[in-house]
């Protein structure tokens, strides 16, 4: 983060990284609350990052999802373990799929990533407050890169925690486009209201905390007016984002495993047949791994694809 953003007290980011969300902790003296958990396979990280901040005898009384992908709550059943008294809080949208741990729908099997199955307590409503000492952080609906995401907004302080509606260059993948459902609508909604909301500083689902300024949303315009104009190139990144998380999960993997776990893949066939129909599904999917090589985010190396 940059050292000149000054947060208020009670108000502390825990950067991660792009397969574990950043964190970010509410702490009045009194309750604490937690803002995404992260991916699961850093779970005991997450609980470091926490007990270290609390100290080992103060609880951990909330945990709030902005929604429900598994870099954003892979770690709330690690969370709930650690804190018995735990009371977790997650959009509304969804609480039906997480009552019955519907894998499919939480995107969890789609995109051929891990979540250990955890419960809810509460639902975290649009257009509702949640408190922290004297912030206010107002709940909004964010549709767009998943459609029962929500952000919260400090307005006194003008603090936006923007989960992956906005970040410092760009927004998160457009997942509903994937399987043809039109939301490239819903992120521009979003990108309107957060230029409604006026904010002095961003803190983003991934990348450092911003300063925010004009330049971010004519930066994110810019990207979503490019995939509006040509969705294939919106499709070709999603797919190299879905496989550039599992390599930062696995960091090297053969190429013969990699192609299995693809054709495993749903989201990754859907794109696929949606939009790549032409291009045998194998070679599509070694193109792909080239252009993860030449952009330098890997390095295939004798049969082995190695992250970078």
């Amino acid at each position: 983060m940059d050292t000149s953003i000054k947060l208020p007290k009670g108000v502390r980011v825990f950067e991660r990284g792009w397969l574990s969300a950043n964190n970010i902790l509410l702490d009045d003296g009194c309750r604490t609350h937690l803002i995404d958990s992260g991916y699961c396979v850093h779970a005991t990280q997450t609980m470091a990052l926490v007990e270290n901040a609390l100290g080992f005898k103060r609880p951990l009384n909330f945990l709030l999802n902005t929604h429900l992908h598994s870099d954003h709550c892979g770690g709330n059943a690690a969370l709930k373990v650690r804190y018995p008294n735990l009371i977790t809080v997650i959009p509304p949208g969804q609480a039906d799929s997480v009552s019955i741990w519907d894998r499919n729908a939480l995107s969890h099997q789609p995109t051929g990533q891990m979540c250990p199955r955890f419960t809810f307590d509460e639902l975290l409503q649009p257009h509702s407050t949640v408190e922290s000492g004297k912030h206010k952080w107002q709940v909004h609906s964010a549709g767009g890169h998943d459609p029962h995401s929500v952000i919260l907004f400090e307005a006194e302080e003008k603090i936006l925690i923007s989960a992956d509606a906005l970040w410092e260059k760009g927004f998160g993948v457009v997942f509903p486009e994937l399987e043809g459902v039109h939301a490239f609508s819903d992120v521009e909604k979003t990108l309107n209201l957060i230029e409604k909301l006026t904010p002095d500083i961003v803190i983003p689902g991934h990348g450092p905390v911003f300063q925010y300024q004009r330049l971010h949303m004519k930066t994110a315009r810019h990207r979503l007016e490019g995939f509006v104009k040509n969705p294939s190139k919106h499709a070709n990144y999603a797919a190299k984002v879905l496989i550039k998380f599992k390599l930062i999960e696995w960091q090297k993997i053969s190429i013969e495993y990699l192609m299995q776990w693809a054709m495993n893949t749903s989201h990754l066939l859907t794109i696929h047949k949606g939009f790549f129909e032409k291009s045998v599904f194998k070679e599509w999917l070694s193109e792909l791994l080239s252009e993860l090589e030449r952009s330098k985010a890997a390095s295939i190396q004798r049969g082995e694809i190695v992250n970078l």
